[in-house]
């Protein structure tokens, strides 16, 4: 335990996140193959906690003793490994391993198994790291009902809260130094492989292929074959209304195609040709334009099962929009239909529009991977934000509605300006935003943040919030007055549409309409929105064509899932120059 006299001060020229240690005050090490939602997550809590926290990516053992010696932690917790914590810092100090399974469930793949196995329930076991993989003593545990989701679904949900509940509960138990975490016995699986996971199109149904291709979904996919050439698959829908020859390749839909089964038939959103990376299915194959369009009727209205990416309704004077872009990247087509689809709902006989996005994003802004795949990465980058700029324009100039972003999952980048260009931000308690650009090679960013940003927040925060390039959650984004309402997690939906409606049928909405209006004129007259975005466009043009590649090489990097080779430092406050001096 760490007493008062343990306190750091912020110093100057530091970054300022040094906060002031008190008495119960442990100092974590989170210890992490990457900084994914999880890690983010518990980065934000425990440090709402007031624990001092730092993270170190797991790169070598030699990497994780170094930063063990340097930031000499109470405790290491360790929410997302790929490998053994090294024994010579288990052996040595207090590690926590944050296990996506039940207590007594031991090795890899484990939600893998639970999602194909079509398990009723799973949970989160944090236990401590020892010799024997997954069979430490259990410090903390979590069981939650599953779903018919994908396996990166229901880990950004499902299995991120329950890791939050149990580790904090750890923490605390560990805090305290009144707990004996308990042994379990346990049954280990093996890593889930290929021949596990593969697909007979002329004999599975389409319940057996949607678990698989969940099972694997985000991560490593289902090895098939599509037109003779090897890839593996993900992002999957099902369909009941279309059908064929089982294996048959029946259609197109946007960036989808269908394949049928033996008693449907099932979309493929995403897929990865040997030696390339993820992308959508008619990117990846241009052969998949050979295919027959399938549109749906209507093609805004929501309906189901079936793929669609862009779906509308409507409930009491409200306008629903859905836009469920896999990982939440907006391609330019996307952008460009999603501009199209909230253009015609601006002519509907409603009195609000909720910009809903997918349950897992809401929008992490311009789409990397098809920058990537395309010829010109810098004239795709350019066409890119110029369609989401065109976005965020028609949402900030509406002016026959009042605009809501309701943001069920997280937002990042692009995505978090794009939200706040609505009249209001509702965000769900849990989620995670990410609201800068730095971390994509210095990117500077659009989407009007210059008028968005520090109008809510000021200049000096503003300018915080771009330069540490930290996460943020939900709470937090309130607190500093980026969005407006952290809405409970359960029920989220209905919440959302019962404030949407109740602020329709107010008696002061059209009121609140005209003030509206009035606002963006007196903004437009002090300074133009053009004026904002050529800005903007301007640092932009030089990011995308200028000298420095930077943005092309993290975009290159990000896209490629290259190994880390050290941790960011505003992460890893422990490799801060001035660390050294204040412990």
């Amino acid at each position: 335990m760490l007493g008062a006299s343990a306190a750091i001060a912020s110093l100057p020229g530091s970054s300022g996140y040094y906060p002031v240690l008190h008495a119960q005050t442990m100092r974590i090490l989170l210890l992490t193959h990457s900084f994914n939602s999880l890690a983010q997550r518990l980065f934000a809590e425990l440090k709402a906690r007031g624990h001092v926290v730092s993270v170190e990516f797991d790169i070598s053992d030699a990497v994780t003793e170094e930063a063990v010696a340097l930031f000499r932690p109470d405790l290491i917790l360790a929410p997302f490994l790929k490998r053994a914590i090294p024994e010579s810092v288990w052996s040595r100090h207090t590690c926590m391993v944050v296990h996506p399974g039940i207590e007594g469930d031991r090795g890899p793949s484990a939600l893998d198994w639970a999602i194909q196995q079509g398990k009723a329930s799973w949970g989160v076991t944090v236990l401590q790291a020892e010799a024997a993989m997954d069979a430490g003593p259990v410090w903390a545990s979590e069981t939650f009902a599953m779903r018919s989701a994908k396996k990166s679904s229901i880990y950004r949900n499902e299995v991120t809260q329950a890791a939050v509940h149990a580790a904090l509960l750890a923490v605390e138990r560990c805090e305290s130094g009144r707990f004996n975490p308990r042994r379990v016995p346990g049954q280990a699986h093996a890593l889930m492989r290929q021949s596990d996971r593969a697909i007979d199109w002329q004999a599975e149904t389409t319940q057996t292929i949607l678990a698989k291709i969940h099972a694997a979904d985000g991560f490593p996919g289902v090895a098939d074959t599509l037109w003779g050439e090897p890839c593996h698959i993900f992002d999957a829908w099902p369909e009941v209304a279309l059908g064929g020859t089982p294996g048959e390749l029946l259609g197109r839909r946007a960036t989808a195609v269908l394949r049928a089964t033996v008693d449907g038939a099932v979309w493929l959103g995403h897929v990865k040709r040997a030696g390339g990376f993820k992308l959508p299915t008619t990117l990846a194959f241009p052969e998949a334009l050979s295919l027959p369009e399938l549109p749906l009727e209507g093609w805004w209205m929501a309906r189901e099962p079936t793929w669609q990416d862009i779906a509308y309704s409507e409930m009491d004077g409200v306008g629903l929009l859905d836009f469920a872009f896999y990982n939440g990247a907006m391609a330019t087509g996307q952008c460009e239909r999603l501009t199209q689809a909230f253009q015609w709902a601006t002519m509907q006989p409603t009195k609000a529009i909720v910009l809903r996005g997918g349950a897992d994003f809401w929008s992490n802004g311009i789409h990397l991977n098809t920058i990537e795949a395309a010829a010109s990465p810098s004239d795709e980058s350019w066409a890119n934000i110029n369609a989401m700029d065109d976005l965020a324009e028609a949402v900030l100039r509406c002016e026959t509605h009042l605009t809501i972003a309701a943001l069920h999952g997280g937002a990042g980048a692009g995505g978090c300006f794009l939200a706040r260009a609505a009249d209001e931000v509702w965000v769900r308690d849990g989620v995670m935003l990410n609201p800068h650009y730095k971390n994509m090679g210095n990117l500077y960013g659009s989407e009007f943040w210059t008028y968005l940003l520090p109008a809510r927040v000021g200049q000096v925060q503003a300018r915080a919030i771009m330069q540490n390039r930290l996460p943020m959650s939900a709470q937090e984004s309130v607190r500093v007055g980026l969005y407006d309402a952290c809405l409970p997690s359960e029920d989220f939906s209905s919440v959302v549409i019962s404030r949407a409606v109740a602020l329709v049928q107010a008696p002061e909405f059209a009121a609140q309409l005209a003030v509206k209006r009035e606002q963006r004129r007196a903004d437009e007259a002090t300074k133009p929105l053009a004026w904002y975005r050529n800005e903007e466009l301007k640092v932009m043009q030089r990011n995308f064509f200028g000298f420095d590649a930077s943005y092309h090489v993290a975009r290159h990097h990000f896209v490629a899932r290259s190994p880390h080779s050290w941790t960011p430092r505003h992460l890893a406050i422990h490799r801060d120059l001035h660390w050294s001096q204040t412990v």
